[in-house]
């Protein structure tokens, strides 16, 4: 496919002698001057995929690269080859910018790095402009989309630019993107009829583990063991106190580290990264941002302290490791409380439009509609601020919008804000609330992905893949869930599974609002559509008429639990999102509508019937007391022994209820009894699914004295769910 001179070019500046997989394919796109889009897992060469098109094209390319240290990394790397290459960036001064600049117009480089901000600069825009551009690599382009798990606004100003210098070629590259992903970045990239490569997501090298803990010091225990065993690897952390709370750990222990967050100080951060590219350490703690671009390929293993907020990162983090190819562990240690630090992050990044507006409000009423203040004290003075990340992203957006500025202040780390179109009220802001709203919903739906992957009984490496688009794989044979010998498999749904599903979604969408781009706005929680289905003469459900609706008592044949089980499901595969927050609402996705409208058959990981999936430890709750005796369960015979039972012969509660004259209360005090007392043959998981329990055991209080006051923690959750969970985990007993 490519030319002799090619492969002598390819073996004499990268040393290598032939291309892996697809790499020759996408470089034969790229010279062809065809667009191109590029999905490659970590570690499958996608800088090659525009490297080596730079040594063979005439003119210059440019390579649009979100994070300073990949740059520089990358730069060297090729200087190394005898390769002309620089970076443009906030690092150099004012005047080395202009030397580069000036270098760049006169030919001097083949290939030029620079962050997507640099667009900002119309002296650089306008300069490119007389250079001869054959081509320009948007590499990390999943940050192009607001779907993406790493969205940056900057990112969306490289199409506009790309118009105003000639329309080069483009080649983007990611090495993690679903099909929506790709679809905008093709959109927000103008992408012209591209040719795409989606290389297989598979690592075959890779041992995914996900183990539950309960305590930070069980946390730091697993670390320390984990890297006195494997050697070489990174430790992710969501946050900068638990960075330095790893790294203190292992100091401690006498185990060689380097630790890296967005706290330190550049030089320090910059010396931190030093040392561990050139192997001077063998093991980084950092947050998510590090790693990226670093080649280093002897990483035995990567850990994650906290959970990442969503699979594309996760699966980008975990990719760090093995990248030539020898076995390699990546070990989550799962705590489902750790899902806050995300929900926070997510709330930081997506700021109501009221939110937005109230912060508009303040900036109006300022002196000369103009602050010089840092974010911190602005957060202090603004009414209704209670998450200071939501600042950043809602003047950011403004900025877009065109409504502020943020400008340089000479001499101060800290930016001003100034209004340029004072006269314009918050009530008269386009904002594109819908827009915000589904963002928003899209960012919380990847944390409950992330979340049914740490209770999923299915194949991690399978899981994943299908999240990627990629269908009917096999299980790796490798991964915890493998190694336990109880693996559940994605399928196609039978016809009564199928037609079950579309009964269920056409309940989610009578009670959604339709809205006038077409998508669903959720108004009620899982828990109240569960109940339509179920055919519930509850208050609610009857003040609400939602007995109406004719999707109600659809479902009655089937139990809550099954229904409870069936809804996790849906989310997991993306056919229902959640708005997330204290009282979450449900609503259908674009992937739910076609279901439920017959034109695709769901793929799920089917629930039982008869059975809540399995898992072989749920966090304990972490009280420092000593949990409650164990005592002997009432007599065979006893009314506690005849409920135990029929429940164990397949009744439901409300069968048993039925069968024993009684009330469907007694009968789920009876279960919460059993299961205080250990009874034998019975466990929780036959009653309330394994992220349901999760989230009680995280929103409950560490002693409950009161059911009431947990129920309005959970208004999505039966008193028989939280009674039940409780009491087998020894946080409420049962009189």
């Amino acid at each position: 496919m490519l030319t002799p001179l090619a492969y002598e070019t390819l073996e004499k500046r990268f040393g290598f002698r032939q291309f892996l997989d697809e790499q020759e394919e996408i470089i034969a796109s790229v010279l062809s001057g065809r667009d191109t889009l590029v999905v490659m897992p970590t570690g499958g060469g996608k800088s090659l995929c525009y490297q080596f098109p730079a040594l063979m094209l005439e003119g210059l390319t440019l390579v649009i690269s979100p994070l300073i240290a990949l740059m520089k990394d990358q730069v060297d790397a090729l200087a190394r080859r005898g390769i002309d290459a620089c970076l443009v960036n906030s690092t150099l001064t004012p005047a080395e910018q202009r030397d580069r600049i000036n270098a760049i117009i006169r030919g001097e480089y083949k290939i030029v790095y620079i962050a997507p901000e640099r667009f900002r600069h119309r002296s650089f825009v306008d300069a490119l402009k007389s250079v001869r551009l054959s081509l320009v690599a948007v590499d990390e382009a999943h940050c192009v989309s607001q779907w993406g798990h790493d969205f940056r606004p900057d990112y969306l100003g490289i199409g506009r630019a790309m118009e105003e210098i000639g329309r080069p070629p483009i080649v983007a590259l990611t090495a993690t993107a679903t099909p929506d992903v790709r679809s905008d970045i093709v959109k927000q990239l103008a992408l012209r009829e591209p040719a795409e490569f989606i290389a297989g997501f598979e690592r075959p090298n890779l041992s995914l583990s996900i183990v539950d803990t309960d305590t930070v010091a069980e946390k730091l225990k697993a670390i320390e063991k984990l890297a006195s065993e494997r050697k070489t690897g990174i430790i992710y952390a969501a946050t900068r106190k638990n960075v330095e709370k790893i790294s203190a750990h292992l100091h401690n222990e006498g185990i060689a580290h380097t630790a890296y967050h967005a706290g330190l100080p550049d030089e320090q951060r910059r010396a931190a990264q030093e040392k561990f590219i050139s192997r001077e350490v063998p093991i980084a703690v950092a947050t998510n941002a590090f790693g990226m671009g670093i080649d280093r390929g002897d990483l035995r293993f990567v850990a994650h302290f906290d959970i990442p907020g969503s699979i594309e990162a996760y699966y980008q983090e975990v990719g760090r490791a093995g990248r030539d190819g020898e076995p390699s562990e990546c070990v989550l240690l799962f705590n489902y409380a750790d899902t806050r630090t995300q929900e926070f992050f997510i709330e930081g990044a997506n700021p109501s439009p009221e939110l937005i507006r109230d912060i508009y409000i303040w900036l109006r009423a300022q002196p000369g509609h103009d602050v010089q203040l840092s974010l911190a004290d602005m957060a202090e003075k603004i009414p209704n601020l209670k998450n200071d990340m939501a600042l950043g992203s809602a003047l950011a957006l403004l900025d877009r919008r065109g409504y502020i500025e943020r400008y340089d202040i000479p001499g101060q780390r800290v930016k001003g804000t100034k209004l340029l179109k004072p006269e314009t009220t918050a009530g008269a802001l386009d904002l594109d609330d819908q827009a915000l709203k589904v963002k928003a919903a899209r960012d919380f739906a990847k944390l409950d992905k992330m979340v049914a992957i740490a209770y999923s009984r299915v194949c991690r490496q399978q899981f994943i893949l299908d999240y990627f688009g990629e269908r009917d794989t096999e299980p790796c044979g490798q991964c915890d869930v493998c190694a336990s010998g109880r693996v559940q498999v994605i399928r196609e749904g039978t016809s009564t599974e199928t037609e079950t599903t579309r009964k269920a979604l056409s309940a989610v969408a009578r009670m959604c609002t339709r809205q006038e781009d077409g998508s669903w706005a959720g108004r009620f929680g899982a828990g109240r559509i569960i109940q339509v289905l179920m055919g519930s003469h509850s208050k609610e459900v009857l003040d609400a008429r939602l007995d109406e609706l004719s999707t109600y008592g659809l479902l009655k044949s089937f139990s809550k639990n099954y229904l409870h089980n069936l809804f996790d499901t849906f989310k997991t595969a993306g056919l229902i999102e959640s708005s997330g927050g204290q009282y979450p609402v449900v609503n259908l996705t674009p992937d739910g509508e076609s279901v439920m409208r017959g034109k695709t058959t769901p793929r799920l990981c089917w629930p039982s019937l008869h059975e809540a999936p399995s898992r072989s430890k749920l966090p304990e709750a972490s009280t420092g007391k000593t949990p409650a005796t164990k005592k002997t369960v009432s007599p065979a015979g006893s009314t506690y022994q005849e409920t135990l039972r029929l429940f164990k012969t397949g009744s439901t509660l409300a069968q048993i209820a039925k069968i024993r004259d009684m009330n469907l209360t007694t009968i789920e005090d009876h279960m919460a009894r059993l299961l205080a007392t250990k009874a034998p043959g019975l466990s929780i998981d036959s009653l309330v699914p394994l992220e349901r329990q999760g989230i009680i055991l995280a929103k409950a209080p560490s002693e409950v004295t009161t059911l009431r006051s947990v129920k309005e923690l959970l208004p999505d959750y039966s008193y028989m769910e939280i009674k039940c969970t409780l009491a087998a985990h020894g946080r409420y007993r049962p009189v």
